[in-house]
């Protein structure tokens, strides 16, 4: 009886049983022996009428539908129902699209998407399955931007997949996000989410291990080129450029190709990380920065080879003498005079370059910069509490390294502000935070 309620509601008219339905099918394969649930959902059928709901129900019934899949592939009897090894089957997802609506294009590649991330098992057959290659067809496909930036929008929460970057270096995806980025005639919504998409897979620290330098070189070439035209327009596909390269930046090999380009790709990011004209450029620039420095590095990784470093250096010195202030320390200082959003963001790159001897010596050859960075008074918000004290250890963890720094007086007080800082902690304002009794007049009614 619970079977055949079942299946009459997968079929109802109304939407709000079609969903129950499905519910109810996830909750059998979740709660029922994997064996008998598979040959309840083989004996009457199931997988066509959940398919159907997926493709021709509401947003909500396709979800549920979809759930109801993904768990289904779950079970290795369950995955040969999902992804038939004949092509030519009726359930076969890429007949399925086929004869789809738009709409029901992209509820297909939606849940190809959510199966791929179900488990790497289960990625390792969509990518066999061939399946992929319907996610690369409706990026080629450019008559339909609104279809084509849902596709977008799939890949990227394909992108966020821990184990994405090992099957999609099977595929052309990374060349199609090339490809896209270079096109001119292309929606500029478009080009700004290929780069996010590029950037996210780039950015995994295994990326070089699936996939080839000539890739990375291909996508930064892309992203290169399209500055020539976002200089003064574009704002926020300039910002989304920016921020992909700080993505690709932010591993070890990353940050080493950015900077190792010829001409360095990150020319760019170091240029508008210090031009205070537009507030979301800066913003954006800054945390690349502070990427491609390695203030989210560890160990060994935050340092790069020679070259990459000395690019970096030039970068930044070549940047300060075209301004005012004439030296790393100026502009780095100027920075934090700005407002919250830049000053987190600036913390960051203090972060990340202080343990470069060169940028020490910068930093703690401007007292105005200790000063601000010690100031616990400074940031009201948690995020900048958070970032200005651990600005604070990573200069202090340099500085201690150095007996000579050390043993200098002229750094006896610098020493000691940092030292307090770091003691009272990121949330620490006041010294003494104690209760105090209040003593006021009682309100009279």
């Amino acid at each position: 009886m619970f079977q055949a309620f079942v299946l009459v509601g997968l079929v109802a008219d109304s939407q709000k049983v079609r969903r129950l339905a499905c519910i109810a099918i996830s909750s059998l394969l979740e709660n029922t022996d994997k064996t008998i649930a598979v040959q309840l959902v083989l004996q009457h059928d199931v997988y066509p009428l959940l398919l159907s709901c997926c493709i021709d129900g509401d947003e909500q019934v396709a979800a549920a539908s979809s759930e109801a899949i993904r768990n289904l592939a779950g079970y290795e009897e369950g995955l040969g129902i999902v992804l038939p090894a004949s092509t030519s089957e009726a359930t076969h997802l890429g007949n399925i699209a086929e004869k789809c609506s738009s709409l029901g294009r992209v509820r297909v590649l939606a849940l190809i998407v959510r199966l791929f991330s179900a488990s790497r098992s289960v990625a390792s057959e969509v990518s066999r399955s061939g399946i992929l290659s319907l996610l690369e067809a409706e990026v080629r496909n450019t008559n339909d931007t609104l279809v084509t930036l849902s596709v977008l929008e799939l890949i990227y929460e394909l992108a966020e997949v821990e184990h994405s970057a090992e099957f999609v270096s099977k595929t052309s995806l990374l060349q199609l996000l090339s490809s896209v980025i270079s096109n001119d005639a292309a929606d500029s919504i478009l080009r700004s989410r290929a780069m996010m998409i590029a950037g996210r897979f780039l950015s995994k620290e295994n990326a070089f291990a699936f996939i080839d330098e000539s890739s990375f070189r291909s996508v930064l070439s892309a992203i290169d080129r399209r500055f020539d035209f976002l200089e003064s327009q574009a704002a926020d596909e300039c910002e989304c450029a920016l921020e992909a390269l700080g993505q690709i930046g932010s591993s070890f090999q990353g940050a080493t190709i950015v900077l190792t380009t010829a001409p360095p790709t990150a020319r760019h990011i170091v240029k508008a990380a210090f031009d205070r004209q537009q507030h979301g450029k800066q913003l954006a620039a800054l945390h690349s920065l502070g990427n491609i420095a390695g203030e989210n590095r560890t160990g060994n990784t935050v340092l790069l080879n020679s070259t990459a470093e000395d690019t970096l250096r030039s970068l930044i010195y070549d940047e300060a003498s075209k301004t005012s202030k004439l030296t790393p320390s100026g502009l780095l200082l100027s920075v934090l005079q700005q407002d919250s959003e830049i000053r987190i963001a600036g913390y960051r790159v203090i972060s990340g370059l202080v343990a470069r001897p060169w940028c020490l010596t910068e930093i703690i050859s401007k007292p105005e910069i200790i000063a601000l960075v010690t100031n616990t008074h400074r940031e009201t918000h948690k995020i900048g509490m958070e970032n200005r004290h651990r600005c604070c250890e990573a200069i202090y963890k340099v500085f201690a390294l150095s007996s000579k720094l050390m043993g200098d007086p002229a750094f006896a007080d610098m020493a000691s502000k940092l030292e307090e800082a770091i003691r009272r902690g990121p949330y620490g304002a006041r010294k003494h935070a104690e209760a105090q009794p209040m003593v006021v007049t009682a309100d009279r009614f």
